[in-house]
């Protein structure tokens, strides 16, 4: 009858046992002569083999009713470290029978004994496995890995004040519970140690992979990780991804730093005297929740649909992946476990390809803006929020982008202006390559912006269409990290082109007002000239007035610094001219014929300005003051 395992028992290493002598490595030949040297041999293998069977009989639990409801380990740690004793020890005399006679009765005897205590030590192996999933958890064994670092590196640091009691009874806490944690791991690998030298190597693993898989399975699916089909990708809503995309968020963190980790410290501690089988035992444990959690990037990534909240989700998945890269690189470094980095890197690829994608479709939409409505009074544009919100936001993850877009090709020389960022002689080589993607955008908006400015019939009304939304950029940039990615120089060069709009905005809208003035207002004319100086100053500021008066500057330092420059520029000449020839046009009921305003109420009406319909006053007291301090 085939005896089991003897072939494994062949195959394995041979080492000298503890009580052998010189003369158990003789040949066959020799080992049918009788000698004091081979009589003492075959003593100590039958001393060997009865304490063996003594311990481990007491412990079959096919024989014994104590043993079948009794853990070995749980009742006598001493009895269970010597069970241990015996079984290795058993192991070495099989092997000194195998070389003497491998079919002698003792061998047979041996083998069916080392059958019985490998049956007993799996019993053990489960029990211990399944009576300490508390204390084996992932988290648990990851953080007192952890806290066990801790103590270690801080221990040459510690000083002779006694500890808060606090802090100590935390401490005692603790250790309570990494105790129970410890002396089940050590159990654990004292048995793997056992079965793996004697050849049983696979049903010990077969235990720890049902187990401990088992336990990997549940803490994904407890972490909202669950396996969707290719058919489901696209079938779903949006908040319906939204929601998994913030769970796989935490599970990442929670994953990398307590489930994966927790079991790389438990299986590399108990398999410590295999690589090999470490290796098996991991990979296996872990490969499919491993897999299904790095899967769900790659499945966003492809999903068609694409509202605008999916990038900022894709770039959080980017830098999830990207801020545990080590980690995960350590913890699935075997070889076996390479296609779970794999898969992470495929997600990652396919994140970084549907960032640039979707970009690129905020570019299309921004170009395919088809709204032909006019927005009333020259104000901001609903495509210059839309836009400079989505950038403002996008900004924040500014470290990811410039890595994503850091092999971005550079746009073409011929299709920018010459100065479209920085200066006209700035060496955009110098430039990363997101900065230089998002001034191109923000250059793709101005332009659409001018195309829609040109649908004003005013032309002073463009030029403020302009400048509001110019302004609302600018402060957008300022106020947002989109400073750190287009830098000063870009914010004052389009500070400057704002002043630029406005002045031509003020030069068109309000010129013929200024122009209605003569150049010296103190100088002699004839009561004549002074009644049509007056009546063409009534006349192009009531038009000037009532035409800009829908107009509107949303952002108050531009609004405040237009109604100042129109102020200093109008008031104090009126003022003069009002002074000086006021009186000269006639009597009193006369001059309310040609003089229509006093200089306060020509202030008052400006600073009733830009300000929208139906709204007045607002600015008043800011503008006088300015005015004041001005003069």
């Amino acid at each position: 009858m085939p005896i089991k395992g003897i072939r494994s028992l062949c195959l394995h290493a041979l080492k000298a046992p503890s009580f052998s002598v010189s003369g158990c490595s003789s040949s066959p030949s020799r080992a049918s002569q009788s000698s004091p040297h081979r009589s003492f041999s075959e003593s100590m293998i039958e001393r060997t083999v009865e304490a063996a069977a003594s311990i481990i009989m007491k412990w079959n639990p096919d024989t014994s009713s104590y043993a079948r409801v009794t853990s070995l380990f749980y009742s006598c740690k001493t009895e269970a470290m010597q069970f241990l004793k015996c079984v290795n020890d058993l192991q070495k005399a099989m092997h000194l029978l195998v070389s003497e006679d491998s079919a002698s009765e003792k061998l047979i005897q041996a083998q069916n004994l080392m059958q019985i205590a490998m049956k007993r030590l799996q019993k053990e192996f489960y029990q211990i496995l399944s009576m300490n999933r508390a204390h084996l958890d992932p988290e648990s064994v990851s953080a007192r890995s952890s806290r066990a670092s801790t103590r270690s590196s801080m221990s040459d640091y510690e000083d002779d004040g006694s500890p808060d009691n606090e802090i100590r009874n935390a401490d005692d806490s603790i250790s309570e519970v990494e105790e129970v944690s410890s002396i089940a791991m050590a159990d654990l690998k004292s048995i793997a140690d056992c079965m793996i030298s004697c050849g049983y190597a696979k049903e010990c693993v077969y235990i720890y992979k049902i187990i401990r898989k088992s336990i990997i399975d549940e803490g994904i699916h407890r972490l909202g990780i669950e396996r969707i089909s290719s058919s489901q990708i696209n079938k779903m809503e949006w908040d319906v991804w939204d929601l998994k995309i913030k769970s796989w968020l935490e599970a990442v963190k929670i994953s990398m730093r307590t489930l994966f980790h927790g079991e790389r410290i438990l299986c590399d501690h108990v398999f410590h005297s295999s690589d090999s089988i470490r290796e098996s035992c991991f990979a296996d444990v872990s490969r499919e929740g491993a897999t299904l959690l790095f899967l769900y990037p790659e499945l966003i990534a492809k999903m068609k649909k694409s509202p605008p909240e999916k990038m900022f989700r894709v770039l959080e998945m980017y830098t999830a992946i990207s801020e545990h890269w080590q980690e995960i690189d350590s913890i699935f470094s075997f070889e076996l476990t390479s296609p779970i980095r794999l898969q992470a890197l495929n997600s990652l690829i396919r994140l970084n390809e549907s960032v640039r994608s979707l970009l690129a479709d905020f570019e299309s939409t921004i170009q395919k803006d088809s709204s032909k409505v006019l927005v009333p009074g020259g104000g901001v544009h609903q495509l210059t929020l839309d836009s400079m919100n989505y950038l403002s936001l996008i900004a924040d993850y500014g470290d990811v982008l410039a890595h994503i877009f850091a092999d971005w090709p550079r746009p073409v020389k011929s299709v920018l202006p010459e100065s479209y960022f920085d200066s006209p002689v700035s060496d955009d080589s110098m430039v990363p390559a997101i900065s230089l993607r998002i001034a191109w955008l923000i250059l793709v908006l101005l332009c659409k912006l001018d195309g829609k400015a040109r649908r004003y019939k005013s032309v002073s009304l463009s030029y403020l269409f302009l400048a509001n939304n110019l302004e609302h950029v600018v402060a957008r940039v300022r106020s947002s990290n989109l400073q750190y990615l287009l830098g000063e120089e870009w914010i004052a060069k389009n500070e400057a082109k704002v002043r630029h709009f406005a002045a031509n905005y003020e030069r068109l809208a309000w010129g013929q007002v200024f122009g209605s003035l003569p150049g010296n207002p103190t100088a002699s004319i004839s009561s004549g000239e002074a009644k049509e100086y007056f009546r063409k100053f009534n006349s192009s500021f009531e038009e000037a007035y009532w035409k800009q008066k829908s107009c509107v500057i949303p952002e108050k330092k531009l609004r405040d610094d237009i109604k100042v420059s129109i102020t200093r520029k109008l008031e104090p000449v009126y003022r003069q001219f009002y002074e000086t020839h006021g009186l000269t046009v006639g009597e009193e009921r006369n001059r309310m014929l040609f003089v229509k305003f006093t200089p306060e109420e020509v202030g008052n009406y400006l600073s009733d300005l830009l300000c929208g319909a139906g709204n007045s006053g607002s600015s008043s007291s800011i503008v006088s003051r300015q005015y004041r301090d001005g003069r």
